[in-house]
């Protein structure tokens, strides 16, 4: 395993490169591949754009040259890195294909129900998208955070639809049950992503799973938080980080993709009642 040094200090100095750019920062000793990501995402990801997949390269002091990151690599010693982004073809951005995506539902539990805006709407849509992806066999994940004290998801959400219940106290849905089931699924290439709180726990897993180079497509209209502000701008900031934002009716009849699809009557009847704006609309 590459290291870079004494694994004692707390927080250790990194440049980070991306393009042209170089900033200083500081990592928690023992940082890996993952936060690494993050942190790149972080101070770059207004310029990454359109780029989904990423290799992570260490300076090497014995041949002057960048060399490819293996992932278990740690840092313990100021280093510098350089983040290579690997750009998608924009022939294939954004192309939901049903055979390589999976629908993550996000702590939709019943202790939200008072505080979250809009969460009788945010229902409603999730179910709806439940539905389709059961119609059109995509593999559903849920989650639910801190189910003792939070609850249950809520009944409106047909659970018996879903590939994975978990529970979990982290924010992210990225927990190790959930990694192991993705693992299962190699095929995956594009995660909808829904549910609750916007800014928290749907942020944090949309920039999870982009940092493993996963297409990530968050639904609006069935996303929300406890604050409007806070929904609204969080939305912003993951647009800029390179993630679709869409809405329910966008992703179903592009899972679709032709009215001679032997799914289409079925996915049709879904959607035939508009889904309600759940606040987005005045914000437009």
């Amino acid at each position: 395993m590459l290291q870079c040094g004494n694994m004692a200090q707390p927080q250790v100095p990194v440049l980070f490169c991306f393009s042209a750019f170089c900033r200083a920062a500081t990592v928690p000793a023992g940082a890996g591949h993952e936060l690494l990501i993050q942190r790149f995402l972080a101070l770059y990801g207004g310029m990454i754009g359109v780029h989904r997949k990423f290799v992570i390269q260490l300076h090497s002091a014995e041949w002057g040259e960048y060399i490819d990151l293996p992932k278990e690599f740690v840092v313990s010693d100021r280093c510098k890195l350089r983040l290579v982004s690997l750009q998608v073809p924009m022939t294939s951005l954004g192309n939901l294909i049903a055979s390589s995506t999976v629908f993550f539902c996000c702590d939709m539990q019943e202790k939200f129900r008072p505080a979250i805006k809009y969460f009788g709407d945010i229902i409603s849509v999730g179910q709806r998208l439940i539905q389709g992806a059961h119609i059109l066999g995509i593999p559903v994940i849920v989650t639910e955070q801190y189910p003792k004290g939070l609850g249950s998801t809520v009944a409106e959400i047909d659970l018996t639809i879903a590939k994975l219940v978990i529970p979990k106290t982290k924010f992210s849905m990225v927990v190790p049950e959930v990694e192991a089931a993705l693992h299962e699924m190699p095929g995956v290439q594009s995660v909808v992503l829904f549910g609750v709180e916007t800014h928290v726990c749907i942020q944090q897993t949309a920039l999870d799973l982009i940092g493993r180079g996963l297409e990530v497509h968050i639904v609006a209209d069935a996303t929300s938080s406890r604050s409007m502000m806070d929904r609204m701008f969080a939305l912003e900031r993951l647009a800029r980080t390179g993630i679709i934002i869409t809405t329910s009716e966008a992703v179903l009849l592009q899972l679709v993709g032709d009215k001679d699809h032997p799914n289409f009557k079925e996915v049709q009847s879904l959607i035939k009642a508009s889904a309600p704006e759940s606040g987005l609309l005045s914000k437009v």
